[in-house]
């Protein structure tokens, strides 16, 4: 069976293209030496004028080197070329470096901490490319998605207005992990559940994707609406406890709870699927539907999602009739007495 291609385009992905569909789009000027292309076996989008297979079509000419990432995006400017690192184990923090003329979006209530020299402004849209061409009434349309996705109006610009390298930290909402996307490794897209994401280099745009199945949208644990992050920038995402990332082989399918998926490219397949049998599905305990992902791409999983943490202390709250397990006090013995006896009758 020959092998099955796939392009990334202005920042999209295109495919899957057989080998005479590509070369036909060679032919055509579709596409050139510097498009990039992966395929299975590959460990990473790779420009055409580097695959050997195709030089016939190119004209046979030398390898080029490969070109620089922003000419992937159609001569957009690239987003701005942040340093980070990454704090603590449960509760982390980002910590990202700006040079001047640098910055930085972030969501409201991400902020942790800044060097003087940086400043704060809040704006309407996300401060990328598309944010700063469309007019007034796409940027109505674009943060009324946002509203749709549970998200903010506005969004905060950090800014490094000094004449130094200048520091700002934005800290996770609850127990997890910080996961340090280069959208350009995944083909200047992916698609992400609507509250992970936590902040991003300014220039990566972050709209919404709807999920063009019923199906996925009525089941799928995060409706009928993602976040989509687009760009060649770094974005950060945040995931509840611990979390893996796990690279799916064209055909490739892997079955995953609804909520412990965080996000995945966007050339990935992404349905819903019974679980089947009605004792299973009545009594697992495990939900009826699973998230069916078919590859190639790259898909990330936690393994605590935030609603399964929010449900386990709702339901041990004693202020909704739950019991404190494993506290070991006597006083637990007498159920209400022993709350009021130790304080704890509120």
């Amino acid at each position: 069976m020959s092998a099955t291609w796939y392009l990334a385009i202005e920042g999209k992905n295109e495919g899957p293209f057989t080998r005479e569909q590509m070369a036909e789009r060679i032919r055509s000027g579709k596409i050139d030496a510097q498009t990039y292309a992966f395929t299975a076996g590959m460990s990473d989008w790779t420009p055409l004028g580097r695959v050997d297979e195709f030089r016939p079509e190119l004209g046979g000419s030398a390898v080029t080197p490969p070109p620089q990432p922003a000419r992937a995006f159609s001569g957009h400017p690239r987003a701005d070329e942040i340093d980070y690192e990454i704090f603590g184990e449960e509760m982390q923090l980002v910590e990202i470096t700006l040079d001047p003329g640098e910055a930085a979006v972030a969501e409201a209530g991400a902020f942790l901490y800044m060097d003087p020299s940086i400043q704060m402004e809040t704006i309407f849209g996300d401060g990328s490319h598309k944010s700063k061409t469309s007019g007034f009434f796409d940027k109505v349309l674009s943060a009324g998605k946002r509203v749709i996705t549970g998200e903010s109006l506005f969004m905060t610009l950090f800014g490094n207005a000094g004449s130094a390298r200048q520091k700002v930290a934005f800290a996770s909402p609850y127990p997890g992990r910080i996961i340090p996307i280069d959208l350009l490794k995944h083909g200047g897209a992916l698609i992400c559940q609507k509250d992970s994401f936590l902040c991003a280099a300014k220039g990566v745009s972050i709209g919404i994707a709807f999920q063009k199945k019923l199906g996925a949208g009525l089941f799928g644990g995060e409706g009928f609406i993602l976040q989509k992050l687009e760009g060649d920038g770094l974005a950060f995402v945040h995931a509840g406890g611990h979390v893996i990332a796990k690279d799916l082989g064209p055909g490739e399918v892997m079955r995953i709870d609804t909520g412990c998926l965080v996000a995945f490219e966007p050339r990935i397949n992404y349905d819903i699927q019974f679980v089947g049998g009605i004792k299973t599905a009545l009594f697992g305990g495990e939900g009826l539907f699973f998230a069916t992902l078919t590859g190639p791409g790259r898909v990330f999983i936690q393994s605590l999602p935030f609603s399964r943490l929010a449900s386990r202390i709702f339901a041990a709250a004693p202020q909704t009739g739950g019991s404190r397990k494993g506290e070991g006090s006597i006083l637990d013995a007498f159920g209400g007495l022993g709350n009021l006896l130790d304080g704890d009758g509120r």
